[in-house]
Order: C-alpha cells, then sequence, then structure tokens
C-alpha cells in the first residue's frame, strides 16, 4: 500500500481539533484509525466537506499527522482543500470543527457547502425553490 507524504501539508490541524480527534478515537476504541477528510459533490454551493474515522489508508492517500493524530486524504479532495486549516470552535451554541478553505469562493453560511474558483459546482442553488439544492440547514449562501 502506497501513501504519499508531502513537506507540504494539504491541510492542517490546531491542537484542540486535534483534541476533539483524539478523544473521539478513544472513545471509539479506534486509536490507530485515521481521520479522512474529503471533499464530495452537494450543497447549495456545489461541494461539501466530509470527515470520518477510518481504519484503511488507501493507495494514493496523502497522509499527515499533528499532535498524534493521523489525517488521510484522497488525490481528489486534495485539489480542493489544499491549505486548508480545521480547528474546533465552542461558543454559546456548542462546539464544531471549522474548515478555512483559501480555494472556496463561494460558501454556504454554515460552513459546510463551498465552491472553488473554477466553477466545480454539481449541487442546487440558494433559492432555487421547490425542495432542490441546498445544505438543508436553511442557513443560504454568503
Amino acid at each position: 500500500m502506497a501513501t504519499l507524504e508531502t513537506l507540504t501539508p494539504a491541510v492542517t490541524l490546531s491542537e484542540s481539533a486535534a483534541l476533539q480527534i483524539r478523544d473521539l478515537l478513544e472513545s471509539n476504541g479506534k486509536t490507530d484509525s485515521a481521520l479522512r477528510v474529503f471533499v464530495q459533490g452537494g450543497g447549495c454551493s456545489g461541494l461539501n466537506y466530509g470527515m470520518a474515522l477510518d481504519d484503511e489508508i488507501d493507495e494514493g492517500d496523502f497522509v499527515y499527522s499533528y499532535f498524534g493524530v493521523k489525517i488521510a486524504i484522497d488525490p481528489m479532495s486534495y485539489n480542493y482543500i489544499k491549505g486548508a486549516s480545521i480547528d474546533f470552535i465552542e461558543d454559546e451554541m456548542g462546539g464544531g470543527f471549522k474548515i478555512d478553505n483559501p480555494n472556496a469562493m463561494r460558501s454556504c453560511g454554515c460552513g459546510s457547502s463551498f465552491s472553488t474558483e473554477e466553477g466545480e459546482s454539481s449541487g442546487g442553488s440558494c433559492g432555487s425553490g421547490g425542495g432542490g439544492g441546498g445544505c438543508g440547514s436553511g442557513c443560504g449562501c454568503k
């Protein structure tokens, strides 16, 4: 199984995000697993971020380690999120992961859907009506 390890990471992970992910890995008994960060089509801006615990590293994956947390990114997703940072933010509404992606030219108000400068957009658009498009949160685009 070949993996690609590069000097310039596709994403960076804050210490607070790594702490939350380590806790999640430990509570699920998956301390050897990686956090897979990926991009998939959907949402009102065209692309959605995704994160999942993954026991397997696929051939061609970009693999990084931050504060004891292994991150895996597939080659297609790498093109959309290179240079992004992941943080864990807590506020009066609770806590959650925040992705700051320099490649996102347009994003949904909740930040879970985005499009890039090249215009990759396969989802609906805000205000498309008829139940089409949207990330499901009713947040609207910005």
